[in-house]
């Protein structure tokens, strides 16, 4: 090999040591990776730079945008209950995920798949209290084994059909495929390594798949707080149980009582009935009374919310705790003209470790009470310094929710699928449109689209684009394959062991030179082996079609992957824990039914 091809392998295995031994961010490993083969002379700068403006990086940015309006205007949740349910453990809230992500991804494009459905998960995670570790990678999974069930399903199906086609059509010798066959080609191994794929995933996640994120809060010194909350008359919870409100499997959190015309209903069962301008008390740990700001037509049960002023798409939630000195001290909430001083309302407080239980409003405040307040975003900025609070900070994802354009952002979400599905735009330019038009229609703020852009995913992903077009430009990668096809071919192995041999490298170059480029790379390889073994190259094409999507084996081997190994708290070795015997036994699988479906 060159020496750039080998300062390429050297920097590639430094930096996968690193990852596996997490002794560093992510983002950094790959920046330097990548900046190391620049200085090396492996890549060029615009080289090492293209895969920032590559067009998959692009549309998973903007994509982030659209999850966003997705979110912000709780459409989110009305998607989570249609599709994902309540499953009552960890094994049927895989199946519940992964049956549709894999059938969605059979005919759309598996990235905006994944980034619709991570914040879906997130919230449907910690209502049914399951782990998210439990549920991010086997969506990714999903997504991944969906995608080769149909020509459509991934690019690198396009591109192995793509050179196929020009080779059938150049050589005499091989024979066509019908367009019925082209596109229903891939299923013929895709499907039985979906369901393999996610049956694997169904029995041995439970032991493969650590628990790296627990489902709810497990602090002993979780704050828990006392939430009164109305039923607005135009709620679409009105009429409907408790139970079936979803107001009762909300975790760290119980409906203590009902205040109805005057009179209190204590412990109400879940098959109570809510009614218009009902007063519900909650008591719980505070990711779960965020959660209850989100459920539509269900307000705070005080005037005071209604008299702040701003914008409501400016508003948060905030926790202050009252300084030793600050005048609020021995008096009373309602006293203190609290919201007329601070331009914020307080909806609950907190005390000793505990719970205070009498009406807002009647609350004498004490030193060290932490108070839960519906403001604007300002308000933590003002008063970070000010001696009246000893503390002030934003409670994360409690920003108000636009339920009023939650149709909107749903008709932009379905015009976006049904664009990737059948038009002939370029999906970054329709993510990009979709984005647009979330913040334009007001479904999600500038300065939030901005925030939820996940950079650490963009800079890895862009990172690894770049180390690809190194192994690529290097010649690393074609010398490394010959080299072991040859060693494969040298101890006697058949046209069967091939297939395996074909499908686990290109597993294997896709987890450095994205799946594209590892059907680029070895479909030329993967033909000449089945000219030289004198057999039909058909099994070798869909072999080689299938080993581009076993991207099971690390973090960085798959756009899906990427997006999942942050949130989901995963370490790089979880993935070639779970990975790696479902590779071995996918490829195992691919190699004997290509051969029946594909004759030699």
């Amino acid at each position: 090999m060159p020496t750039e091809a080998w300062f390429c392998v050297a920097t590639l295995t430094v930096a996968m040591a690193l990852l596996a031994a997490g002794v560093a961010a992510t983002e950094i490993v790959m920046l330097g990776a990548l900046l190391a083969q620049v200085l090396l002379g492996v890549v060029d700068l615009p080289q090492a730079a293209a895969g920032f403006a590559h067009p998959a990086v692009l549309m998973i940015a903007a994509l982030f945008v659209v999850a966003a309006g997705l979110t912000e205007t709780g459409a989110t949740q009305m998607i989570a209950q249609s599709l994902l349910g309540r499953p009552t453990g960890v094994a049927a809230a895989q199946l519940r995920l992964m049956a549709p992500v894999a059938a969605l991804s059979a005919f759309l494009n598996n990235t905006p798949i994944v980034a619709m459905y991570l914040p879906i998960v997130n919230d449907w995670a910690r209502k049914i209290r399951v782990s998210p570790s439990k549920l991010y990678l086997p969506l990714s999974f999903a997504a991944i084994l969906g995608g080769r069930i149909t020509l459509i399903g991934s690019s690198s199906n396009l591109v192995v059909m793509g050179q196929y086609r020009q080779l059938w059509e150049s050589s005499p010798d091989v024979p066509p495929l019908s367009s019925t066959a082209e596109f229903w080609g891939p299923a013929a191994l895709g499907l039985p390594a979906a369901i393999l794929g996610i049956a694997y995933i169904l029995l041995f996640s439970r032991w493969l798949l650590p628990e790296r994120k627990p489902a709810v809060p497990t602090t002993v010194d979780a704050r828990r707080y006392t939430v009164q909350m109305e039923v607005r008359p135009d709620s679409p919870i009105v009429g409907k149980s408790i139970e079936q409100a979803g107001l009762r499997h909300l975790p760290g959190l119980y409906l203590a009582e009902i205040e109805r015309d005057g009179q209190s209903l204590p412990a109400p069962s879940p098959g109570a009935v809510l009614e218009a301008n009902d007063r519900l008390s909650f008591a719980g740990i505070l990711e779960s009374v965020v959660d209850l700001r989100k459920i539509r037509g269900l307000v705070p049960a005080t005037n005071q919310v209604d008299k702040i002023s701003g914008p409501e798409s400016d508003r948060a939630l905030v926790e202050a705790v009252v300084a030793h000195n600050s005048p609020l001290v021995g008096r009373t909430v309602r006293a203190s003209r609290f919201r007329t001083t601070y331009n914020a309302a307080i909806i609950a407080v907190h005390r000793n470790g505990g719970q205070v239980k009498a009406k807002v409003g009647d609350i004498q405040l004490r030193p060290g009470d932490t108070l839960l307040l519906d403001t604007h975003r300002g308000f933590v900025d003002g008063y970070r310094n000010s001696d009246d609070f000893y503390l002030v900070s934003a409670v994360q994802g409690a920003t108000h929710v636009r339920h009023e354009k939650a149709k909107r952002a749903l008709a932009i979400f379905i015009a976006t699928v049904l664009l990737l599905a059948f038009s002939s735009i370029p999906p970054a330019v329709i993510a990009l449109t979709a984005a647009l038009a979330m913040v334009v229609s007001g479904c999600v703020a500038a300065g939030v689209a901005r925030a939820s852009i996940n950079l650490q995913v963009i800079v890895v992903i862009a990172c690894a684009l770049g180390l690809g077009a190194g192994m690529r430009e290097s010649g690393a990668a074609d010398t490394i394959a010959r080299w072991l096809l040859t060693a494969a071919n040298g101890m006697g192995f058949g046209a069967t062991a091939m297939l395996a041999a074909i499908a686990l490298l290109t597993a294997l170059f896709a987890q450095v030179l994205t799946n594209n480029g590892a059907a680029a790379l070895m479909f030329p390889i993967a033909m000449a082996t089945a000219h030289d073994l004198g057999v039909s190259t058909a099994p070798f094409a869909f072999v080689l079609l299938m080993g581009c999507g076993l991207n099971f084996l690390t973090p960085i081997g798959y756009q899906t992957n990427l997006m999942v190994y942050g949130p989901g708290g995963y370490r790089f070795l979880d993935f070639t824990r779970i990975g790696l015997p479902l590779t071995l036994l996918l490829a195992a699988m691919g190699a004997l039914l290509a051969p029946v479906f594909f004759p030699f």
